[in-house]
């Protein structure tokens, strides 16, 4: 068994907290902070235990200067003081000496909140890519470091994996709950097990598909993902997005003829053209070259509805339209909707899918919910989290020297 936070002796040490604060900004404001809320309890913990708390998380992908200004976490300082009623420390440049001081300076129960990760991966990918002298530096700036951070446990970087080799760790509270929830619901669900997965590009998707159709009954897809399927199978998808890997293509039909009984792909879709704006349903085989698909039509509602209501155990991540365009959230409402009213045992996975259930009103409907999208995937899959997999075993903690 993992080492958790509730069985380490905390109080007033200075302890590292990587939590997941991956959330939707816009003008410079947090639009959804369930991520951030999900946080809480850990951090409230160890303000009561007198700790000295640094927190890391990364935001966004970074990949040039520009990109910097457009992903600093000061509106995740801005929300975490709000929800907690108390200043946070924040710290611009990670590495700094100033960053230093002010970790070394921190009383009992005061917040400093590390600049985003992954501005540490522009010019050289620090993060992104395990880095054991970037992650010695960070080690010590604390005595102890907490992963809470689910949603990042399939990423091996320096933050996630590194600073624990430095130092005595444990799995946070919302860590602790995740793993616990998934493995009561998903580790060996009740059948019909159906998967709902959305999403842009299937390529980021394809082993965990790959893992995943073996242990479901039913995979229904949407968004990319279903339209890089559909374009396998020769049917035309416009100017929708999809793969234009062949290798990948060969790859998903090869899927799609050992599981042909498990999947279900779109019959119709709502479509936008180049030329004419006007949202129109459209039956999935005539797509012109020039139609953009932006949600599922209303067969594809009934079909993916019938199959819901048969099911048990059921895993969302994604959405199945645009739901952000109101001329195309009818689909992502109706879904809902369904998995709303199934018998079945319905997990809510991904910070997109959250922010759809919040958006749409459905936040009170769905009891399990999993910060982590592509962590929650890849467990149920079956694969080994290299966040979870880097925290020490119950009275087993080795450490490298700082």
């Amino acid at each position: 068994m993992k080492q958790l936070l509730s069985n380490m002796y905390v109080k007033n040490k200075k302890v590292i907290v990587r939590c997941d604060f991956n959330v939707p900004i816009k003008n410079g404001n947090v639009i959804d902070e369930t991520k951030i809320i999900k946080s809480l309890e850990t951090i409230n913990y160890l303000i009561k235990e007198n700790c000295k708390i640094i927190i890391l998380s990364h935001l966004g992908r970074i990949k040039t200067e520009e990109d910097k200004a457009l992903n600093t976490l000061m509106p995740v300082k801005n929300s975490l003081e709000k929800l907690l009623n108390k200043e946070i420390k924040f710290a611009p440049d990670i590495l700094s000496e100033e960053t230093q001081n002010l970790a070394n300076n921190l009383q009992p129960g005061e917040i400093l909140l590390l600049e985003n990760t992954r501005y540490l991966d522009v010019p050289e990918q620090k993060e992104s890519t395990l880095n054991l002298d970037v992650a010695k530096k960070l080690a010590s700036l604390g005595e102890i470091f907490v992963f809470d951070a689910f949603a990042s446990a399939h990423r091996a970087h320096t933050s996630v994996v590194g600073i624990p080799k430095f130092l005595p760790n444990c799995m946070g509270f919302l860590v602790a709950k995740e793993i616990n929830m998934l493995d009561k619901t998903i580790k060996d669900p009740e059948k019909p097990f159906t998967v709902i997965m959305g999403g842009a590009k299937v390529d980021d998707k394809l082993k965990i598909i790959t893992n995943l159709l073996p242990k479901c009954d039913h995979l229904l897809v949407s968004g990319g993902i279903a339209n890089s399927f559909l374009s396998a199978l020769g049917l035309d998808v416009g100017k929708s997005l999809k793969t234009s890997n062949n290798d990948i293509i060969a790859d998903l039909k090869q899927l799609m003829l050992t599981y042909k009984t498990k999947f279900a792909l779109p019959l119709d879709a709502v479509i936008e053209s180049t030329y004419n704006e006007m949202p129109m349903i459209k039956a999935i085989n005539k797509i012109e070259p020039d139609d953009i698909i932006k949600d599922i039509g209303s067969k594809t509602i009934k079909k993916y509805s019938t199959i819901i209501n048969e099911s048990k155990t059921i895993f969302i991540n994604g959405t199945v339209g645009i739901y952000e365009e109101k001329e195309f959230r009818n689909g992502t409402i109706e879904i809902f909707n369904a998995l709303k009213n199934s018998p079945a045992e319905v997990i809510i996975g991904g910070g997109d899918t959250i922010s759809a259930i919040n958006a749409l009103g459905f936040t009170d409907n769905f009891k399990n919910i999993s910060s982590g999208g592509g962590a929650a995937l890849e467990y149920i899959a079956g694969t080994n989290l290299p966040g979870i997999a880097a925290i020490s075993e119950e009275d087993n903690i080795e450490v490298l020297d700082l």
